[in-house]
């Protein structure tokens, strides 16, 4: 509360919020997990798989003790070990358009944290449909990328990937996740703080093996099947 634009007003907020966090892997748990520390009334966390020993390089809210837990379960658990006034909402689904109008409900944004392009459109539809933002983040080995999404103002996550084919296997080293988790955080802060600049119209592409960040327009697609008829 010491910073001058957050404030004990902007504590209240985020107090009274709730955020979707669509994965409890590799990036949702430091998203998760910053989110609770920074005071964010309401989680909901969902996932659709349990965990594995191969996750544990990087998804610190499960431990060897969770393997073959169900992950939005066992991330519940230890974040409301964090912060026992977080309400923690454990969700075990696979996300698609049927049912993500349900599991978001009444939530003020939310967070792509997921490694799958048809779950991911599911919320890209569901975000604009409801004009609510959609904070995304990707990864692949030493590198990641983050946007924060909103039409009319900037594109959708269908504009930015189109007919792109999900990769089977992606891997991932274990600190890039981290990092590109907390930046997405950040989005979201800022988004209920009201506060600083988002990455709106923007994708930051970050490469640790060299430690440089790159900065690419994200135009909209007036075309996009999803997007394309809201009015700028």
């Amino acid at each position: 509360m010491a910073i001058h634009e957050w404030g004990e007003e902007g504590q209240e907020k985020l107090r009274d919020s709730s955020v979707f966090i669509a994965g409890a892997g590799g990036l949702g748990c430091p998203v998760a997990t910053s989110l609770a520390l920074a005071g964010v009334g309401r989680l909901v966390i969902c996932d659709c798989d349990t965990v594995e020993h191969s996750n544990l390089n990087r998804q610190f809210l499960h431990n060897e003790a969770d393997v073959e837990l169900e992950k939005a379960q066992s991330a519940a658990y230890s974040l409301k070990q964090l912060n026992s006034s977080c309400e923690v909402e454990a969700v075990t689904a696979y996300i698609d358009g049927a049912n993500i109008a349900t599991l978001a409900a009444g939530c003020d944004i939310i967070v792509d944290c997921l490694d799958n392009l048809e779950a991911r459109m599911a919320l890209n539809g569901y975000c604009v449909e409801h004009t609510i933002p959609l904070v995304h983040g990707g990864l692949w080995g030493f590198d990641g990328r983050l946007s924060f999404l909103h039409p009319p103002e900037t594109p959708c996550l269908r504009c930015l990937y189109q007919d792109a084919l999900p990769e089977s296997t992606i891997p991932v080293a274990g600190v890039t996740p981290i990092i590109m988790g907390g930046m997405q955080a950040a989005e979201v802060l800022k988004y209920l703080l009201n506060m600083g600049q988002l990455t709106r119209g923007r994708m930051i592409l970050c490469s640790l093996d060299t430690m440089t960040f790159h900065e690419l327009p994200a135009a909209r697609d007036e075309d996009c099947p999803v997007c394309g008829a809201m009015a700028p």
